[in-house]
């Protein structure tokens, strides 16, 4: 039976919520606003559906709205995804729009953010960027990707992905009925040759020249250069650098999950010599700037061509990003220090579940030893000898 009256929604002064019966409420805000709610309960679960505000949908609309939503659960049909489908569905260039605002936030690498969408802008919307998302099928994606498949391997496999988010996105909004076949897409593609490249990466056997030469000068770029080293840190995570996250009397650098690529904290015990780099940094702080390594803008971290620079003009070709190859052959090849220490120390997540359950702590201990004989070896004292700690 209906409580409410027209005259009493209109008089509704006090935040709260008015029932009118048959599961269907009028909410009052606490700054006057005014809504509808209609909740239903079936098969034990209980769910609550907004029909909109009260200025603009009368109390005889909503009870109409209240009924078809308690006749679709009836049915069966989910009364959201009928509204979705009833407001329109996007094409696949507007469903990617929504798609990259919803997931940017989850990549730490501003680059990656920007790269989304321009590879879909390049590559898929011209093919079928205008067409409904829900009518996007397997052989237009085939023969998008197909037209980059062998000239350009890995940005073609990059678009696969992307576009499968797109799709995936569009099945969990309810604007698809389901996923396009990926596994047909690949059958159908030619067999990539091309082998990964990885980054270059300067031998140990030549580190410790290097580390002479590259402390000849002193530059902004050449003492990030040095902390990426000694760290075995990428390039990014020290660049964007906080004093806050430096513990110099613990020895410790803690970099949040935030900025780590596996969104997992980690803590970097810092050797004698990292020590004494970060001591240095102090002299070179900028106003109350937190960034340990700021960039010639104010309050923008180094960028990541600072480091390339100060390696080109030493007449390198490597990458800053490849001393973490250097550290991690050095660890295999001259010390008996187990590989899973290594990783741990690059902040590598552990492949084998049964490996990784029994090394849920950072080893910090371990590693601190190991990052010394690191800076060691860096600074040429360590003489090429095998190193080892007791396990």
């Amino acid at each position: 039976m209906s409580r409410l009256t027209a005259t009493a929604v209109k008089a509704a002064r006090a935040a709260g919520r008015y029932g009118d019966g048959n599961g269907l409420f009028l909410l009052v805000g606490r700054g006057g606003g005014k809504s509808w709610l209609v909740r239903i309960q079936k098969d034990g679960r209980r769910r609550d559906f907004g029909l909109g505000s009260a200025a603009k949908v009368p109390l005889s609309l909503a009870r109409d709205r209240a009924a078809l939503v308690r006749s679709q659960v009836e049915a069966g049909i989910d009364p959201i995804a009928e509204r979705r489908k009833a407001a329109g569905i996007p094409t696949f260039r507007q469903a990617a729009t929504l798609a990259h605002a919803e997931h940017k936030g989850s990549w730490a690498n501003g680059k990656h953010q920007a790269q989304w969408l321009s590879s879909l802008e390049a590559y898929a919307f011209p093919a079928f960027g205008d067409v409904s998302v829900a009518a996007v099928d397997a052989p237009a994606v085939r023969d998008a990707l197909a037209a980059i498949w062998l000239q350009k391997p890995e940005t073609a496999r990059r678009l696969r992905q992307r576009i499968r988010t797109v799709i995936d996105w569009a099945v969990g909004k309810g604007y698809r009925d389901g996923p396009i076949a990926m596994t047909v897409i690949d059958k159908a593609l030619p067999k990539q040759r091309e082998r990964v490249k990885h980054h270059a990466a300067l031998p140990y056997a030549d580190l410790p020249a290097f580390m002479g030469e590259l402390r000849r000068k002193e530059t902004m770029g050449r003492l990030a250069l040095e902390a990426v080293i000694l760290t075995a840190t990428r390039s990014g995570e020290v660049r964007s650098a906080m004093w806050s996250e430096l513990d110099l009397e613990g020895a410790t650098w803690t970099v949040p999950a935030t900025r780590m690529k596996a969104r997992r904290e980690h803590v970097i015990p810092l050797s004698g010599a990292s020590l004494a780099l970060f001591a240095k940094m102090k002299g070179h702080r900028r106003g109350d700037s937190e960034l340990v390594f700021p960039g010639t803008v104010k309050g923008k971290p180094l960028s990541d061509m600072t480091l390339t620079k100060a390696l080109r003009d030493m007449g390198l070709s490597v990458t800053a990003h490849g001393f973490r190859s250097t550290f991690r052959d050095w660890v295999a090849e001259m010390t008996n220090w187990p590989a899973e220490l290594a990783e741990a120390a690059l902040a590598h997540m552990v492949a084998d579940k049964t490996v990784a359950a029994y090394q849920r702590g950072s080893m910090l201990e371990k590693r601190k030893a190991m990052m010394a004989a690191w800076a060691n070896y860096c600074d040429g004292a360590s003489g090429g000898n095998v190193v080892r700690i007791a396990l």
